[in-house]
């Protein structure tokens, strides 16, 4: 499975089984985990072999059965939009290594003796991980390319956005949000610059993390070297 096929399958899955993950896929997940800590100047942690964070009444009543890996998502305090960035890129490496996942906000309880929060730091939410009892399903999109998207190019300004540009949008709104908000738009500048923006949301202490999702996905859906960041 490649990086654009693993957008495309990855759903929310918050059922799990009891089939363990094999050793050298943890393995893989680390050296990703390290990979991004390093580049982000983050934390994140991979747990395994841990129920109690999904045994409370609030996980049962949110659904999430069997769960007992999960990822923590520990960055300073402020840095969500990285934080977002480079933990769907862990996120779709799962997917590719054939297991599930769902982004987690507020459905688990705490347990500070399995991973690190520093001072400065802040745990924002975990990613629940593991071979899902389902492949999940898709929600379907709230919005369109055109409601997303904003043209600011002064040369180009009225024509057809590239196919770059499209291509990364699309991939956008298949990213994971909040409650399925989707608020987030991309605005292309001269130069094949892009603009990420957050928009106004009604859970909006997620909306920076969703918008550095939203990021990953548009990178990997636009292609390397096609535009540079604004």
């Amino acid at each position: 499975m490649t990086i654009q096929e693993a957008i495309k399958a990855r759903h929310s899955v918050r059922q799990y089984t009891e089939q363990p993950i094999e050793a050298e896929k943890i393995q893989q997940l680390q050296g990703l985990i390290d990979q991004c800590n390093r580049e982000g100047s983050l934390r994140i942690q991979l747990v395994t072999d841990e129920p109690n964070a999904f045994s409370s009444i609030i996980a049962h009543y949110s659904k999430f059965r069997g769960v007992r890996n999960y990822i923590a998502m520990v960055c300073k305090k402020g840095d969500d939009v990285n934080l977002g960035y480079y933990g769907e890129k862990v996120v779709l490496l799962a997917q590719m290594l054939g297991l599930n996942t769902c982004w987690v906000g507020a459905s688990y309880r705490k347990q500070p003796d399995r991973y690190k929060v520093e001072s400065g730091e802040t745990l924002v939410c975990v990613v629940s991980l593991g071979y899902g009892a389902t492949q999940g399903v898709q929600h379907p999109q709230k919005r369109t390319i055109a409601d997303v998207s904003e043209d600011r190019r002064t040369t180009d300004h009225g024509k057809p956005f590239p196919e770059w540009f499209v291509h990364g949008v699309e991939a956008a709104l298949m990213a994971p949000t909040a409650v399925n908000q989707q608020k987030f738009s991309f605005i292309l500048h001269d130069g094949n610059k892009v603009e990420a923006q957050k928009r106004f949301a009604i859970f909006a202490s997620y909306a920076p993390i969703d918008l550095g999702i939203a990021k990953c996905h548009f990178e990997i859906g636009a292609g390397e070297g096609c535009f540079e960041w604004a």
